[in-house]
């Protein structure tokens, strides 16, 4: 039986295995985020300010598809992790079946979607004549590769279910580098333009699901089951939508909000839109690194929950939130001090108006970030328990806040200042009401003995924590 590198994280101390699990996700923010910005960087500089700006605006559109290969993500990985957690290995692969089958139809129903309204999307939030061409083709070909987004998601989702975060850094180092590498040769030696960057994308993205679902059936296939668990199990289904439907709304509501930006910051012309699109870039960074801890932190506290240790849980969370700290001090430095310098990675040859607008930006949210990230690591843990009520509240807080002010504020004197301003009123709200909800959670007051009734007895743990 080849499990070893499955990791068990309800043995051992609480900080340590979080460390362990999250080294390798610090990878994987990393390159996460060069497959992410790499589109916008090789059409800032290699075709124009234009190109920018098209591969920016349909970005907004793209976040509402991920949104979905998020949630499911999220649903299949939090019941795997409690599943596997409790020793259930016959349900856990009969969840997996189940979340693979209902994530299947979800994408073909967006991919729908998608090609039949992409323009209409697109005018929607307010695209320039001239760039409606390029964001229409970019957004075209990438819903032709929401498959490979979609399975790609659920087989990440399944290794940190196992607390195995090594192997989707791995896939994604290489796919990242590969994506440039792609993007490059496209657009620099073929010249493909805004279509070379959505190909590159579509191929890279396309090799590396394909792997990752051939490895993850195989780490699955090696772990004894109990009997043979059934194709789709309505029950199960039912508890992966729980959690889901939640996740998808929550981050479907943040693209939908995210549009209605975009559209107001559309109204100032082309060169404010370049300036927000590679500012944009560098904060989702920032904000996808703090959300993949508290993904982390979810399936830590869902094996947890799932072998009854709630007394887990606490140490959990405060060794999250100082990793996430330790991230925010050197990157909010960063970007107060060399902003500048890092949108001119983006933009070729800016204009003054879109440099001073994405420098604006990051100084006004970079020093609001250890706020933001103590709240994704208390989500994570809200999540992984299954509090999706409490989990919701704050996200629509804080997304209703920032839509509602930026709307507002971008009338006034301010102008697109106020519109930077509703991001940190909205995280400081937010955050405050996801940490009241996580603090009075059912392990408040829980000793470091307690278990779940019906679940693990403090021998068994004792026998878990020999054997670890």
């Amino acid at each position: 039986m080849k499990q070893e590198k499955n990791r068990d994280m309800t043995v051992g101390k609480p900080s340590r295995v979080l460390w362990q699990f999250c080294l390798p996700l610090f990878g994987s923010i990393l390159f996460q985020q060069l497959y992410n910005i790499a589109d916008s960087l090789v059409a800032g500089r290699f075709i124009g300010e234009a190109a920018l700006a098209s591969v920016g605006n349909s970005y907004e559109i793209t976040l509402i598809f991920l949104a979905f290969a998020f949630g499911c993500n999220m649903g299949c990985s939090v019941i795997v992790s409690q599943l596997f957690g409790a020793k259930d290995y016959r349900r856990m692969k009969s969840a997996v079946s189940t979340a693979c089958l209902a994530s299947l139809a979800v994408c073909l129903a967006l991919m729908a979607v998608g090609l039949a309204g992409g323009r209409f999307f697109l005018s929607l939030i307010h695209t320039p004549e001239e760039l409606m061409a390029d964001s229409a083709l970019y957004l075209d070909i990438y819903v032709w590769g929401l498959p490979f987004v979609f399975f790609y998601n659920i087989a990440t989702g399944i290794f940190s279910a196992l607390g195995d975060s090594r192997t989707p850094f791995a896939f994604l180092a290489v796919s990242s580098t590969a994506n440039v590498a792609v993007d490059i040769l496209f657009v620099k030696t073929f010249g493909m333009g805004v279509a070379g960057v959505a190909w590159a994308t579509f191929l890279c993205q396309g090799v590396s699901c394909l792997l990752a679902l051939a490895v993850v059936f195989r780490r699955l296939r090696d772990i004894p089951a109990d009997g043979r668990g059934c194709l789709f199990d309505w029950r199960l289904f039912r508890r992966i939508a729980a959690v889901a439907v939640p996740s998808i709304l929550q981050q479907s509501f943040i693209s939908v909000g995210n549009i209605i930006i975009q559209g107001v910051i559309n109204s100032f012309g082309a060169s404010v839109m370049a300036g927000y699109s590679a500012s944009v870039k560098l904060n989702n960074l920032v904000i996808t690194g703090f959300t993949t801890l508290g993904n982390g932190i979810s399936n830590y506290t869902a094996q947890n929950v799932g072998a009854g240790r709630l007394d887990r849980i606490r140490p959990g969370f405060r060794a999250g939130v100082r990793m996430v700290w330790l991230l925010c001090v050197p990157i909010t430095v960063l970007y107060l001090m060399g902003g500048r310098w890092l949108l001119g990675i983006f933009i070729d040859e800016p204009t003054a108006l879109a440099v001073s607008t994405g420098v604006t930006y990051l100084r006004i949210l970079a020093p609001f970030y250890a706020v933001v990230s103590a709240k994704l690591i208390a989500d994570g843990v809200l999540r992984g328990a299954g509090m999706m009520k409490a989990f919701m509240a704050g996200t629509f807080t804080d997304l209703l806040l920032r839509v509602v002010l930026a709307v507002v504020l971008s009338k006034t004197a301010l102008g697109t200042v106020g519109i930077w301003c509703a991001w940190p009123i909205g995280w400081t709200t937010a955050a405050v009401l996801s940490l009241v909800f996580y603090y009075h959670g059912p392990w408040r007051g829980i000793g470091s003995m307690a278990v779940f009734p019906g679940r693990k007895t403090a021998d068994n743990r004792k026998e878990n924590e020999r054997k670890a």
